[in-house]
């Protein structure tokens, strides 16, 4: 009997898995997919969702309490299908994510046709802000919240806005939201209307907004002007707001008119005629002119001849002497002065001045009070490694002491002898005005020792007094102007023995024998050993020769004796 119940119980517990299964085959759920239940039962903690299944899914009654959506039971709601079964055989649903799936999918729909959203910005978060849009959160920049940078946006915060949708990817999850395009849209809707009743030529007014260093934005009915700083005067200034300020009416004059990029262009100066046109020839080339000095540039200075007409005092016009110096150390801001007009360009609107024309020229006086030959004093400015640079005294020029001309030994070593700010007596040996150049000398105020050897010749002899000794040979003085010469080691004697430098005391008269003079590079070589050679040649060619056997000691030695008691 049991055995029967067993099988009957078997038979229709396999009937009834045959029959839901063929039911549940026929109701298409999908776990990801969105379905619709029934609410059955409302708990203290649970809402009790029909979906046709074997059991009711739960949602958490939190869910309809934050959304403060009302619910009955019947009411008919839309759920996510999370799993048809989990470990514990129940159906897992969400209410939440189903709301999410519906937004993302009215995103996708509104990025592809680029339609506008609604939304609430609900918090902030770093670059940006987090944006409710039907349960799905989304990402606004900082920098597409409004056209210009908020410092306060509280007022925006909790209250429903209008966005764009301007990325959306699936993958990541991640949508990226604009409220600034949709500004910008009604923006431009609205200038597009006011652009198309206005023309260029057009003469308007308008409301000073900002003022910049390069220009001013005028606001014409709703529509932003650029006023360039070029187009405020005819005259030049420095900054706007020596003309302009803030919420100040002024007629404009539009220039410009640019549809595609909603620009506008205006012109203040162009209002009235160009004054240049009228005054430029009253001014001639090469006349002198009263001028206030307007503007200090790195490259010269502006300055006004009259309202509406500047010119250019290039650095190069405006000294004789300094080249190099900033013209702000020359000239400043406001100060009269006169001026030569040196060039004009009626087309490109330029003149060009010069400050410099209207001073006397250092060089022209110069050459007319000095000339090649001439004696100054001056003060040591600069020491170089080939000169010294002199101040000349009474002038603003300055003039050049090659080292070769601070003595007559042309050795660098002379400029050692020279400190800044000392006085030196000056010759002057070559005047360039056109290359603004000025050569001078120190050695010409004194005689040229070589002036000892302009009558002498090759194979001379000369007498000389031992001045110092080294090991390269002997320093030497010749004439009364004591030019030092130096002889060699190997010319101070026949006899390498008797070569030694140590053999002369300071103060010893020997004789030598010009062995090489140019009179032109002022060369002159002294040698010993030649007039010892040559002394010999001559005593052998006098007494006898080496084949007579004699002893060239013998013959020299009373030679020698005499001539030594004659230095006596």
């Amino acid at each position: 009997m049991e055995e029967t119940i067993k099988q009957d119980k078997s038979k229709s517990h396999k009937e009834f898995e045959k029959l839901l299964s063929e039911d549940l085959g026929k109701r298409k759920f999908e776990e990801g997919e969105i379905t619709t239940g029934t609410v059955e039962e409302i708990g203290k903690k649970f809402v009790f969702i029909d979906l046709g299944l074997k059991s009711s899914g739960t949602i958490p009654i939190e869910e309809f309490k934050l959304t403060k959506e009302k619910i009955e039971v019947g009411t008919k709601i839309d759920v996510l299908l999370e799993r048809i079964e989990n470990k514990n055989g129940e159906i897992v649903i969400s209410r939440e994510k189903a709301r999410r799936a519906k937004s993302w999918k009215k995103m996708e729909k509104a990025f592809e046709n680029k339609e506008e959203v609604k939304g609430i910005i609900i918090s902030k978060c770093k670059g940006g802000f987090v944006v409710n849009v039907d349960s799905c959160l989304c990402f606004l920049p900082a920098s597409q919240l409004d056209l210009r940078p908020l410092k306060n946006f509280d007022h925006l915060m909790k209250v429903p806005q209008t966005f764009e949708c301007v990325k959306l990817d699936k993958r990541r999850g991640n949508i990226v939201l604009s409220r600034r395009a949709v500004i910008e849209r009604i923006r431009d809707k609205d200038k597009n209307k006011i652009i198309s009743k206005l023309k260029e030529g057009d003469v308007v007014q308008g409301l000073v907004k900002n003022l910049t260093d390069w220009g001013a934005f005028i606001d014409l009915n709703g529509v932003d002007a650029l006023l360039h700083i070029t187009d405020i005067s005819w005259s030049r200034i420095n900054k706007p707001s020596e003309l302009l300020s803030l919420g100040q009416t002024i007629k404009v004059k539009i220039t410009k008119i640019e549809p595609v990029k909603l620009k506008i262009s205006v012109s203040v100066k162009h209002l009235t005629e160009d004054p240049y046109t009228k005054i430029i020839n009253k001014y001639e080339i090469g006349k002198k002119y009263p001028v206030i000095v307007t503007k200090i540039q790195d490259y010269g200075c502006f300055a006004k001849l009259e309202d509406g007409l500047e010119g250019l005092i290039h650095q190069s016009e405006l000294s004789w002497t300094k080249k190099n110096i900033h013209p702000g150390k020359i000239l400043s801001p406001s100060q009269k002065i006169e001026v030569e007009l040196i060039e004009k360009d009626v087309e490109k609107r330029r003149l060009s001045l010069s400050y410099k024309n209207t001073l006397v020229n250092p060089w022209k006086k110069f050459t007319q009070d000095y000339k090649k030959g001439d004696k100054l004093s001056g003060t040591v400015k600069n020491i170089t490694d080939y000169g010294l640079f002199i101040s000349i005294k009474d002038t603003e020029l300055d003039g050049l002491v090659h080292y070769k001309d601070l003595s007559w030994s042309e050795k660098e070593t002379e400029l050692e002898k020279y400190n800044k700010n000392q006085q030196v007596e000056c010759v002057i040996l070559e005047i360039q005005p056109e290359n603004e150049k000025i050569r001078l000398g120190v050695k010409q105020l004194a005689d040229d020792p070589f002036e000892f050897f302009m009558d002498k010749k090759l194979s001379n002899t000369v007498t000389a007094v031992v001045h110092s000794s080294s090991q390269n040979g002997i320093y030497v003085n010749v004439g009364k102007k004591n030019l030092s010469i130096l002889i060699k080691k190997n010319q101070l004697a026949k006899e390498v023995e008797n070569q030694r430098p140590s053999r002369f005391v300071k103060g010893d008269k020997i004789d030598a024998l010009i062995t090489e003079l140019d009179k032109d590079k002022r060369k002159v070589v002294l040698s010993i050993k030649a007039l010892e050679d040559a002394q010999t040649k001559e005593a052998v060619k006098k007494y006898g020769s080496k084949d007579s056997g004699g002893v060239l000691g013998e013959i020299l030695g009373p030679l020698m004796k005499n001539k030594k008691d004659k230095k006596k």
